[in-house]
């Protein structure tokens, strides 16, 4: 007989979820893949995120890729928000809540009658976050908060890109996603507080903060030494010339060569021992100072096989470094598959393959049990529970409420 999963940690908690488009999504979905209970409360019609431009034929479906990639385990309930029948439904749905989410600007949820002041006055327990752009309080804190705009304000852009070219912003939506699991941090440790004390809480998440927490150790370089960072391209932040971006053959190979050791595993690995015995790279210092003259001996070396090669042929020597592999690579490494990181999912479309967390655990992990759900598809069932009826559902929809 096949045992029952493990229980996972947030089992039995539940969530209402306000948040939209990526940062509050996905907190909601790391706490959905480890168990909780997600009713995510959308408008009529559905979320923007569902709407996104990058393939039409999704976007027509009202479930673009990047909403589906963090929606799953939820549960979707739309309502119309300044509605007074929608008030009644989130004060009955808040009584039995243990946490509420929300992303909206500063002051937007208290004008609709749903800030922290009003939920908790019926249930004192409740845990309530709220994630912006710049925090519930200070000068900024009316100001919208992007990815973009975080990463220009939050000195991310400025030690990121080529001194040559200028800045250059992350490939993907860094600030929201560090923003997320900042959030999700937060709600597991009020979770946590709350068993000990029996105290709700309020989280205020602000984006620009929990991108400059990422950033700590830049930080301390100026705040405690007075260092003033710069772009240095794709160079390690320890700055040595063995750790940074080179080229192959038919692509680019990125070193991570950052120690004694390694840096003669990778001279002796390339057939170049010689230079270990040259004194311009006798030390870190000297290989800095003639860093053109090293580079041009490492890449000498690299145009004789392709990067994918050397990647295996140099940490097999004990010279850490990898090839640049694309997202449609990675997901099918080895590693990755060995790991069942991404897990799949039954979909009205078919099976798909989807990112779940990124650790786990030795019994209760995560794990992606449903599709993201279509805009409104659990609005029955959540009143249900609540004790509308059939007709009163009913009319509620007819007079646009759900």
């Amino acid at each position: 007989m096949t045992p029952a999963p493990a229980r996972r940690p947030f089992e039995g908690v539940r969530i209402l979820d306000f948040t939209q488009v990526l940062a509050g999504p996905y907190a909601s979905y790391q706490l959905a893949l480890l168990g909780a209970e997600v009713i995510k409360i959308e408008r009529r019609g559905g979320e923007d995120m569902r709407r996104t431009p990058l393939a039409r034929e999704w976007a027509e479906r009202n479930m673009a890729s990047a909403f589906i990639a963090v929606n799953g385990n939820k549960q979707s309930l739309t309502l119309d928000l300044q509605r007074p029948e929608a008030r009644e439904i989130v004060l009955k749905l808040a009584v039995e809540a243990d946490v509420v989410m929300e992303n909206f600007r500063a002051g937007v949820m208290d004008r609709l009658g749903f800030g922290y002041a009003a939920l908790s006055a019926v249930n004192p327990r409740l845990i309530y976050c709220a994630i912006s752009g710049f925090g519930q309080t200070g000068p900024a804190s009316n100001e919208a908060g992007y990815d973009g705009k975080i990463q220009a304000m939050s000195g991310i852009m400025a030690i990121t890109g080529h001194p040559e070219t200028g800045p250059v912003r992350a490939g993907f939506a860094v600030c929201d996603i560090l923003s997320g699991a900042t959030g999700a941090f937060a709600i597991s440790s009020a979770l946590y507080q709350r068993a000990q004390t029996g105290l709700g809480q309020y989280i205020d998440v602000s984006m620009l903060e929990a991108s400059l927490a990422f950033l700590t150790t830049q930080i301390a370089d100026f705040t405690v030494a007075g260092h003033r960072q710069a772009q240095a391209g794709n160079q390690a932040v320890s700055r040595k010339v063995t750790a940074n971006l080179f080229r192959a053959r038919e692509s680019f190979l990125l070193l991570a060569v950052n120690d004694e050791r390694q840096y003669r595993a990778l001279m002796t690995a390339i057939g170049r021992a010689d230079a270990l015995e040259d004194p311009r790279f006798a030390d870190w210092f000297q290989r800095k100072a003639h860093e053109a003259e090293l580079r041009a001996i490492i890449e000498d070396a690299l145009a004789a096989a392709d990067a994918k090669i050397w990647e295996r042929r140099l940490n097999d020597a004990g010279a850490p470094c990898a090839g640049i592999w694309k997202i449609e690579e990675i997901i099918d490494h080895p590693q990755i598959a060995a790991r069942g990181a991404l897990q799949e999912v039954d979909s009205p479309w078919g099976r798909m393959r989807l990112m779940g967390s990124g650790f786990q655990l030795a019994h209760g992990g995560a794990r992606l049990d449903r599709f993201a759900p279509a805009a409104g598809a659990d609005t029955d069932a959540v009143l249900g529970a609540l004790g509308y009826d059939a007709a009163a559902i009913a009319g509620l929809r007819e007079a646009g409420v759900v």
